[in-house]
C-alpha cells in the first residue's frame, strides 16, 4: 500500500493541473470556433470539465486529513516535482472558484443564450477562473504574481463585451489602469521577498519562519498592501467598481464573488513571511477601515438594489482587509469564503433581491427594534467575555463580531411580527457560535501566525473607526428627517466624492485606451435589467 501512495499523489495532483489546463484549451477553441450556447458543445464540456476538477479537488482534501507522515511526503514529493503548493488554504479556494465558476457558467449558458456576447463570453470567462485556479495552487512566487496580472487582462476582456458602450469601456479603462499599477506593485514586492528569502517556492517560504525583518521585507508588506488595496477597490480607488455595472449579470458575479478577493488571498498566502505589525498593516488597516465605514453607510443610502450591491462589495472588502491588519487571518478567510457565497447569488439572483428590498424600512426604524438589537449585543459581548480565545484576545474584533450581531437584528422588517424579530435576535445571536465552529474548521487551513503584537495606537484607530460606523448609522436610522440628514445623505450617497481625485488622475490615460473600435456584431436584442430579451 505505501508503495501505491505516490502513485495515488502524484496522479490526483497532476490531474488538479491537467483539468485547468483542459479548460484553457476549451477557451482557445470557443474563441477560435465560436461558442454559442444554444449549438456549441463547448459550454458543455467546461461544465464537465468543472465537475472532475471539483471531485479531484475533494479528493485532495482528503489526502491533506489522513493523519499519515506517508501520506504527507508523497503529497509534499508530487507537489514539489509538478510546482503546486496543495494545503489548505488552496483546497478551500480551488473548492470555492470552481464551484463558483461552474454555477456561474451554467446560469450564464442560459442568460445569454440570444445573445451575441455569449460568443466571446466563454473564452475570456474561463482564461480569468483558470487564471484564478493557477494563482491559488502554485507554489511559485513569480507564477503567482503572471497569474494576478492574467486574472486582470482576461477580465478585462469579459467588462468590454458589449464593445459598443462607450461608457462601459471608459469604465473598463479605467480598471485596466488601476489593475496596471497593482501589478506593479505585486512584482515588486515579490521581488523584494525573493531578494530577502533567497527562495521564490512559497512552501519554503513557510517552512522557513525565522525569515527575519529588515527594510526589504517591510517594503514588501507596503506594496504588497498597495496591490490588495487596488485590487479590492478601496476608497479612494473604487470609481472603476461603481461603473462597470454595464457587464452582464454573469460577469458582475465574477468580478463581486471571486476576481475582487484576490487582495485578500494575496496576504493570506503571504502573510508567514512578514514578522508581526507591519507598514503594510498599517496601510490594510487605514484604508480597509476607512473603506468599511464610509461604504457602509453609503449601502444605506442607495435607492438602486445593484448599487447597493456594488457599495456592499466595497465595504465587506473593506471589513476583510481591516481584519488582515489587526492579524485576525483565520476571521479573514471565513469573510472571505461567505462573501463570495452570498454576493455570487446575489448578483445572480438580483430580481429576487428587488422584491425582499420592497419590505424595508418605510416607516424607519423602531424602539423595539433598537431595544432587541442592544439586547442581541450584549448576548453576544457576554459569549465573547468568557471566550476571548474567538477573538484572539483583541477587543477590536470582538466589537466587529458584536456589531454583526446587532447589524442583523436591526435588519428585520419594521412591520415584522414579535415573533420574527425574536427569530432574528435568535439567529443573530447564534452568530457567534457558528463562527466559533467554522473558525475551529478552517483555522488548521492556514499556516501557524508568526509572533503579532497588536500596536495601541493600531487598536485605537480601530476603535474609532468602528465607533464611528456604528455612531453614524444609527443616527441616519433614527434621525432621517433630521434638517442635517438631507446633505449627509447626498454626501453618502456619493461616497463622499472621494473616488474624484483619482478619477481625474487616470481619466486622461483611460481615454488614450479608447481607440474607436467596430462592434465585434450589430446585437440584435437588448436586455432589461429583469435579463428579459426584448
Amino acid at each position: 500500500m505505501s508503495s501505491l501512495l505516490p502513485t495515488l499523489s502524484l496522479s490526483v495532483l497532476s490531474l488538479w493541473l491537467l483539468l485547468p489546463a483542459g479548460l484553457l484549451l476549451v477557451a482557445g477553441y470557443a474563441r477560435l470556433k465560436g461558442s454559442n450556447p444554444a449549438s456549441s458543445r463547448t459550454w458543455g464540456v467546461a461544465e464537465r470539465l468543472f465537475l472532475a476538477f471539483l471531485g479531484v479537488t475533494i479528493a485532495i482534501g482528503l489526502l491533506l486529513l489522513v493523519p499519515n507522515a506517508r501520506v504527507e511526503k508523497s503529497l509534499e514529493q508530487a507537489s514539489g516535482t509538478l510546482g503546486l503548493f496543495p494545503d489548505g488554504l488552496s483546497f478551500w479556494m480551488a473548492l470555492l472558484v470552481s464551484f463558483i465558476g461552474w454555477v456561474i457558467l451554467r446560469y450564464a449558458r442560459d442568460y445569454l443564450r440570444g445573445d451575441p456576447a455569449a460568443e466571446h463570453f466563454l473564452p475570456g470567462f474561463l482564461t480569468t477562473i483558470v487564471s484564478v485556479l493557477v494563482l491559488v495552487t502554485t507554489n511559485n512566487l513569480f507564477l503567482l504574481a503572471a497569474a494576478w496580472i492574467g486574472v486582470s487582462l482576461s477580465l478585462h476582456q469579459l467588462l468590454t463585451l458589449y464593445s459598443d458602450r462607450e461608457q462601459a469601456r471608459l469604465a473598463a479603462a479605467k480598471k485596466f489602469i488601476a489593475s496596471r499599477l497593482g501589478d506593479l506593485a505585486i512584482l515588486v514586492a515579490v521581488l523584494l521577498i525573493w531578494n530577502h528569502t533567497g527562495t521564490y517556492h512559497i512552501s519554503e517560504l513557510h517552512q522557513a519562519r525565522e525569515t527575519g525583518s529588515g527594510l526589504s521585507l517591510e517594503m514588501a508588506s507596503v506594496f504588497l498592501a498597495v496591490a490588495a488595496v487596488l485590487k479590492c477597490a478601496q476608497i479612494p480607488f473604487h470609481g472603476w467598481l461603481l461603473r462597470v455595472m454595464e457587464a452582464p449579470t454573469p460577469v458582475s458575479a465574477l468580478l463581486h464573488a471571486g476576481v475582487i478577493n484576490l487582495g485578500g488571498f494575496l496576504w493570506l498566502r503571504l502573510f508567514p513571511v512578514f514578522d508581526g505589525f507591519t507598514a503594510g498593516h498599517w496601510i490594510l488597516l487605514v484604508f480597509g477601515g476607512a473603506t468599511a465605514v464610509i461604504a457602509s453607510l453609503a449601502m444605506m443610502t442607495q435607492s438602486s438594489v445593484k448599487h447597493a450591491l456594488v457599495w456592499s462589495t466595497n465595504a465587506q472588502m473593506g471589513f476583510m482587509l481591516f481584519e488582515i491588519a489587526l492579524g485576525a487571518y483565520t476571521l479573514a478567510f471565513l469573510h472571505l469564503l461567505a462573501h463570495s457565497l452570498y454576493k455570487a447569488h446575489s448578483f445572480l439572483a438580483a430580481g429576487r433581491t428587488v422584491n425582499a428590498s420592497a419590505i424595508q424600512f418605510e416607516s424607519g426604524a423602531c424602539r423595539l427594534q433598537f431595544g432587541l438589537s442592544l439586547l442581541g449585543m450584549g448576548l453576544a459581548g457576554s459569549l465573547l467575555w468568557f471566550l476571548p480565545e474567538l477573538v484572539e484576545g483583541k477587543s477590536v474584533l470582538g466589537a466587529v463580531l458584536v456589531l454583526a450581531v446587532g447589524a442583523m437584528v436591526m435588519g428585520a422588517p419594521t412591520d415584522s411580527r414579535l415573533i420574527s424579530r425574536l427569530w432574528t435576535l435568535g439567529l443573530a445571536v447564534a452568530l457567534v457560535p457558528t463562527y466559533a465552529v467554522l473558525n475551529s474548521v478552517l483555522a488548521p487551513a492556514l499556516p501557524a501566525s508568526p509572533e503579532f503584537s497588536l500596536p495601541l495606537a493600531a487598536s485605537i484607530v480601530g476603535w474609532v473607526l468602528l465607533i464611528g460606523l456604528a455612531g453614524l448609522s444609527w443616527l441616519l436610522m433614527f434621525r432621517p428627517q433630521a434638517a442635517w440628514f438631507d446633505g449627509l445623505h447626498w454626501n453618502m450617497n456619493q461616497g463622499l466624492l472621494l473616488d474624484r481625485p483619482f478619477e481625474r488622475l487616470i481619466r486622461r490615460w483611460a481615454g488614450k485606451l479608447l481607440l474607436p473600435e467596430p462592434p465585434r456584431k450589430q446585437r440584435r436584442t437588448q436586455r432589461t435589467y429583469s435579463g428579459e430579451l426584448v
